[in-house]
């Protein structure tokens, strides 16, 4: 098995639904076995941003909001939509002020990842933040946050308890907790 050679094969494509997030679109198909089929494809047209922040103490700031989609609230790290033509630690700044009201004087590059690579093609990049200075927020109209300060042990506990199910947020949360010997 090669596995650089893409064993699927796309015989058309429909663009299906477009709006200023995301591109939906169905491709014919052929799939490895040989079979004939469709595939949903959700383009993003921004990359997953999310940031760890960690204070001199080890606590981290979560943000817990109503996530629509779920229909339920959700326990998160900062985190939010960072244009493609941007770096994304650029995006990583603007968002943890945005949120949390901080910025950070250190920041490390934790992880590039895919959020749900059966069906969109996210990038996800994720940060930790040090070296904390306080700030004022500046939410965006659609979020009505809150802001919550734990531990970093918290949040992993929080984590292994399905408190945090966000796979930015597991994800960045596991692996700074790794890097950090916790």
């Amino acid at each position: 098995m090669d596995i650089h050679k893409n064993p699927w094969q796309t015989l058309s494509t429909q663009h299906i639904y477009e709006n200023p997030w995301i591109s939906i679109r169905e491709d014919q198909i052929i799939n490895p076995g040989g079979g004939h089929g469709i595939y949903g494809v959700i383009h993003m047209k921004n990359k997953a941003i999310g940031i760890i922040p960690i204070d001199k103490e080890g606590y981290t700031y979560l943000v817990g909001q109503y996530r629509y989609t779920l229909n339920e609230y959700s326990w998160e790290i900062p985190m939010g939509g960072g244009p493609i033509g941007i770096e994304p630690l650029e995006s990583a700044k603007r968002e943890l002020q945005e949120e949390t009201g901080f910025t950070a004087n250190r920041w490390t590059f934790i992880a590039h990842i895919h959020t749900s690579n059966s069906v969109t093609d996210e990038d996800g990049y994720i940060f930790l933040a040090e070296e904390l200075t306080a700030g004022d927020t500046a939410f965006e109209e659609t979020e009505d946050l809150a802001i919550r300060k734990v531990h970093l042990k918290e949040a992993v506990d929080m984590v292994m308890d399905n408190k945090i199910t966000d796979a930015i947020s597991v994800a960045g949360i596991l692996k700074v907790a790794r890097l950090l010997n916790l």
